[in-house]
């Protein structure tokens, strides 16, 4: 990839998500100062509610904006990958378009970076619009303990446990930094370095679980993954997807969601548990699809 004096690529993908896409893009460009060399590219994925038309209009109010469109829906990861390839930064800041930086986050996050060369991925506190954490920015990986123990609500009732809240962590000091397994897609901030190392997205996944699967393949690779709750950001969730208003769309993700689970499970944990535990964890994700 080509690099050049550009601090953070900030690649927001949109899909009909006007109103929140152009809310974001002005929170960016009220914490960008003069002397901050960011990019945004803003990949949209064949939105029809007048996305594209709308930012074109705003371009020249935000700095260093481009704009790329699709002719269809790629979904998350070969949505983000087509902005990736053209990032130029030397860091890449996946941002969702549902979110909303605050003055100082993206700074904070970029000193944070630059002052641990071994910390291969960071993300902030994701802050819902009631003022709780967002506790996808914070996550183990779904091994099949940590699933099960979620999926059945002990992680709920013991939320502060070692051994039941295994998937969120919430047994960790949220007001220090840390290292965590995977933050949430909606704010990414990885190294160019490390997308060389490892790769990009992978494109099996069309929506949900990419992020982890990123994550898990960035530390199989020796990399760390910090959370840093020093900087936060608004993160206006259930906009879209399984909290749709259209109930096709909502089976649709939903269907999404389950074969992403599947697909996590056999290409990171299939061969590590005997046939018996696949076999249960497969039948679970398909009885819980069916819910």
């Amino acid at each position: 990839m080509r690099m050049s004096d550009i601090d953070v690529s900030i690649i927001i993908l949109n899909y009909n998500t006007k109103a929140l896409l152009l809310a974001c893009l002005a929170s960016i460009e009220k914490a960008r100062t003069l002397k901050d060399r960011w990019e945004v590219i803003v990949v949209d994925n064949a939105s029809t509610d007048g996305s594209v038309k709308e930012i074109s209009n705003f371009k020249s109010q935000i700095s260093n904006l481009k704009i790329i469109q699709n002719d269809r829906n790629l979904g998350f990861a070969a949505g983000n990958n087509v902005g990736i390839k053209m990032a130029k930064g030397r860091y890449v800041l996946l941002l969702n378009s549902d979110t909303e930086v605050t003055k100082d986050a993206i700074i904070l996050m970029l000193d944070f970076m630059d002052a641990h060369p071994k910390v291969g991925v960071s993300t902030c506190k994701l802050v819902l619009p009631d003022g709780s954490m967002d506790p996808a920015c914070h996550r183990g990986f779904p091994t099949p303990w940590a699933a099960f123990t979620y999926m059945i609500g002990l992680e709920k009732l013991f939320p502060h446990s070692h051994l039941f809240a295994q998937y969120h962590q919430r047994y960790k000091n949220l007001l220090e930094r840390h290292e965590i397994d995977s933050p949430s897609g909606a704010f990414f901030l990885v190294r160019q370095e490390v997308i060389n190392n490892v790769g990009m997205l992978d494109e099996d996944y069309f929506m949900y679980g990419e992020d982890l699967d990123w994550a898990y393949r960035i530390k199989q690779a020796g990399w760390q993954i910090w959370f840093y709750p020093k900087a936060s950001v608004l993160h206006r969730k259930r906009q879209s997807g399984r909290a749709n208003v259209d109930a096709q769309l909502r089976r649709q993700t939903q269907k999404y969601f389950y074969q992403t689970m599947e697909l996590f499970y056999k290409k990171h944990y299939g061969h590590r548990y005997g046939w018996i535990v696949t076999q249960l964890v497969l039948l679970g994700i398909k009885l819980r699809s069916l819910l």
